[in-house]
């Protein structure tokens, strides 16, 4: 791993005149794309990895995913949070659609067990079990695992069963989002920027990551910007690269990385797609991915791919801001994933 160095990065009015005009704040996932590039990507870092078969294995989930995304919702009609809901929200400051608090409905269980029945033929065989247990469970049970999983309490969380739930939910979630965003997008967007900046302003959900864009057609402006993804529902808000997600400090950032400290570069700028950005004044960090060296760079899977780089900087004590629903580690007793 690289040596931890304390990165040079640009003013606030540096990244605005690079933008060369105003920088979208949010960025709301494809449905046709979001999962299918992820499962691509995945496969395409499986190959000679040292967990390539975890890795396949999320890109078969990615896959089921993307395909029940496309038709999630026919012939139902979901509920979604109206104009004065929206209105309330935004005076308040808080995201409208808090997965914490919102009520969910049946779709998802169906959508999990749509999941289930698509994987049964390909899964590994340690995750057959798994995959019958949660095919069992009655639905109480599963809302138990979803508040679990949404509340970030591992107390009778089943981990192994963990990310299956998680991928249902983000289906769920990308899919009321996008409605959401749909009726009412004559009304004006009724996602904007919350009070909280360190989870989604959509959902109120932890980032996975932060991604540093590369051009985008139509959308000049966010080249080379920072945004945070929804480890849930998927959607992207812009965030300074001047400020720690965690605590907002921007005077004791750094950045490491599994490239050699000289193929970064003096000043930590390298060829390395994925970082950690490191806060000394609160002993947080997320990672980074450089959509702008490698296009390829998907926040979950890179992030899945690079759990090495996670181990490493723990050893100096640091937490990590970031949540990734498809790799939850945690004592069942405890309470933070």
């Amino acid at each position: 791993m690289s040596t931890t160095a304390t990165v040079r990065v640009m003013s606030a009015e540096q990244i605005a005149a690079q933008a060369g005009g105003e920088t979208p704040f949010l960025l709301l996932p494809e449905r046709r794309t979001l999962f299918a590039e992820r499962a691509m990507r995945l496969r395409q870092l499986a190959r000679g990895h040292a967990m390539a078969d975890f890795l396949g294995f999320m890109a078969d989930l990615a896959l089921a995913q993307h395909q029940l995304l496309q038709s999630f919702g026919d012939g139902q009609a979901l509920a979604l949070p109206g104009a004065d809901a929206i209105d309330h929200a935004a005076r308040l400051g808080v995201p409208p659609l808090p997965a914490v608090d919102w009520p969910r409905e049946g779709a998802w269980r169906d959508g999990l067990r749509r999941l289930l029945g698509s994987l049964q033929g390909q899964a590994p065989e340690a995750t057959r079990e798994v995959l019958a247990r949660l095919a069992a469970a009655d639905d109480d049970a599963l809302e138990r695992q979803a508040d679990a999983l949404l509340h970030g309490v591992t107390r009778g969380l089943d981990l192994a069963a963990a990310p299956l739930v998680g991928a249902a939910l983000q289906v769920y979630f990308t899919h009321v989002v996008l409605a959401t965003q749909a009726g009412h997008s004559a009304k004006g967007s009724p996602f904007g920027r919350i009070d909280d900046t360190t989870v989604c302003p959509c959902c109120g959900s932890r980032p996975v990551a932060g991604v540093i864009r590369a051009s985008v057609p139509g959308q000049s402006q966010v080249n080379g910007q920072r945004y945070l993804q929804c480890s849930l529902c998927s959607t992207q808000w812009h965030r300074l690269r001047i400020e720690c997600t965690h605590c907002g400090s921007d005077k004791t950032i750094a950045y490491e990385s599994l490239q050699p400290a000289e193929a970064e570069g003096s000043e930590g700028v390298g060829a390395a797609v994925v970082q950690a950005e490191t806060c000394d004044d609160c002993g947080h960090y997320l990672k980074l991915m450089h959509g702008d060296r490698d296009p390829m760079a998907d926040a979950v899977a890179d992030d899945l791919a690079s759990l090495t780089l996670d181990l490493l900087v723990s050893e100096s004590g640091r937490q990590r801001h970031g949540v990734n629903l498809m790799l939850l580690f945690g004592d069942p007793g405890g309470t933070e994933p």
